[in-house]
């Protein structure tokens, strides 16, 4: 088979290499969509996994083709899409069921190889089956709409809620919909680029503001906020999340900045005096594992109650992915999902 090899950053390759063998407990996965994310970006460009060589890839959909002599409740020619998180289920945190904070834990794509590959080998616990009526494409997609669902449950999202997202990657643009899912009557969205503040209009906000010309402080200062998610991973945004809030309003963080955060003093004065909670969002894992986050996206999905497809804004097939991600950090793609497809 093929599949993406990273060797060091910047450095990809599309080659041959043996079909994986599976232990009892596995399946042999025949790949059939993977989803660029955005973390993928910087592990392949400029910081490097885990060790040289390593296939990426840990958001993706496929179908059966080889079943371990252990595996129940799966046969050949299910699809499936598949959890990436590996837990250790030893330590206390995967024993309260929270896996997203287990202490000893594998990772599909990151820690292990992953799915830029025709066939993948995969435990059978990370498995979900996919209904007839979800796609390939948005079997892959499951693994982003799962952490907005985990990151607005973060933030008590309920009914009635005015709910701000900032950063409208597919986890953002996911965000937007399901928190109308879960009753908000009102959702903001917030971005520096209007193609992506057109599909947030396009799943269902109701206010989009392009933070690079406008300044959300200053437009959302008689709004009562009960909920600002940040996926953008921007201080600039984290810092306005904050300033934005309602009294006694959650934010979360779930964007990944690596970066100091500086609030400023009117953003500090408001945290105390709105008694403001500010709180961060990890993966989207919960007890029964993979969690109740991945079944909910699956079932919204099935139902056609969120929207896919406006989210998809490139497909590739696979043998490109070295160039795709040349391209993004040349950056001559403005791009939301990027799908490759073996």
């Amino acid at each position: 088979m093929y599949a993406v090899k990273l060797y060091e950053p910047g450095v990809l390759k599309y080659e041959e290499v043996p079909v994986p063998r599976i232990d009892d407990d596995e399946v042999l996965i025949s790949v059939k969509m993977i989803g660029i994310c955005g973390s993928d970006i910087p592990r392949a460009l400029y910081k490097g996994a885990y060790y040289k060589g390593i296939t990426l890839g840990h958001e993706f959909s496929g179908q059966i083709v080889e079943c371990g002599a252990k595996v129940q409740g799966f046969e050949e020619g299910n699809r499936v899409t598949i959890a990436p998180l590996i837990p250790c289920y030893d330590c206390e945190y995967c024993k309260e069921g929270l896996f997203s904070l287990c202490e000893s834990y594998n990772y599909y794509g990151s820690r292990t190889d992953g799915a830029m590959a025709n066939f993948i080998k995969v435990k059978a616990g990370n498995l979900l089956k996919l209904p007839d009526e979800v796609s390939y494409e948005a079997g892959a997609m499951v693994d982003p709409a799962a952490n907005a669902v985990h990151g607005l449950w973060r933030g008590n999202v309920s009914e009635g809620d005015t709910v701000v997202v900032a950063g409208l990657g597919a986890i953002g643009l996911f965000a937007v919909q399901i928190a109308k899912e879960m009753g908000a009557k009102h959702v903001i969205a917030i971005d520096i680029f209007d193609e992506k503040l057109a599909v947030a209009k396009e799943v269902g906000a109701d206010l989009t503001i392009n933070s690079k010309t406008e300044d959300p402080i200053a437009i959302l200062a008689n709004q009562s906020i009960n909920c600002v998610l940040d996926t953008s991973g921007s201080p600039i945004a984290q810092n306005q999340a904050v300033a934005i809030s309602g009294k006694r309003g959650k934010v979360v963080f779930l964007g990944i900045s690596n970066e100091e955060l500086i609030l400023s003093k009117e953003a500090v004065d408001r945290l105390l005096r709105y008694e403001i909670s500010v709180t961060g969002s990890w993966n989207s894992f919960s007890n029964p594992f993979p969690g109740k986050e991945w079944a909910y996206s699956i079932e919204l999905m099935a139902q056609g109650k969120i929207e896919v497809e406006p989210l998809i804004s490139h497909r590739f097939p696979i043998e490109e992915t070295p160039e795709v991600f040349q391209k993004i950090k040349k950056k001559q793609l403005v791009f939301n999902k990027i799908l490759i497809q073996p």
